[in-house]
């Protein structure tokens, strides 16, 4: 593995995470638990599953759970926002905005520490699916960005719906 391709798969995760944080700008709280009358999601889940899915892809897939990653976020927060959930559309139901914006920033800040120590050969061992480019833990991290892209076009194509013009 070359060590640029830590630094790209960083610098991809820092641009999507940028990206969703403009999408989610301007928001009022009501805003984030609005859903299509299709009801098939809303902000609050899509912002709930993007923590979840970059603690999955880029600290658990790398080294495993850790007691101190409650800290990050509960289980409770994990299955409420895990693959196949359903979105409450009641805000009592949900973490506040700000207690998901919280959650997003402690697990995103703790994928960055952890890895600017990750090593050449931790990144190089093999993993199952979820991944992209490569069937590795580098795999997964480049994995982390693309998905959180997808997710922010749902984030975008919501805000359309609202009324919200595009931020780009």
């Amino acid at each position: 593995m070359e060590t640029g391709n830590l630094q790209l798969a960083i610098r991809q995760i820092e641009f999507a995470r940028s990206y969703t944080a403009t999408l989610l700008d301007g928001l009022s709280d009501d805003d984030w638990f609005r859903q299509p009358s299709e009801g098939i999601t809303n902000i609050a889940w899509q912002v709930g599953h993007l923590a979840m899915a970059e603690y999955g892809l880029c600290l658990f897939r790398l080294r495993g759970r850790r007691a101190e990653d409650l800290d990050l976020m509960s289980g409770k927060f994990r299955k409420q926002f895990s693959k196949g959930s359903q979105p409450a559309p009641e805000p009592a139901h949900n973490p506040t905005p700000d207690e998901l914006r919280q959650v997003l920033e402690r697990v995103h800040q703790q994928v960055l520490s952890e890895l600017a120590a990750a090593s050449e050969q931790q990144l190089d061992e093999t993993i199952d699916e979820p991944y992209a480019v490569t069937p590795t833990k580098l795999g997964a991290l480049f994995f982390c960005s693309h998905h959180e892209m997808l997710h922010a076009g749902q984030i975008g194509l919501l805000r359309r719906l609202q009324g919200k013009g595009p931020v780009r």
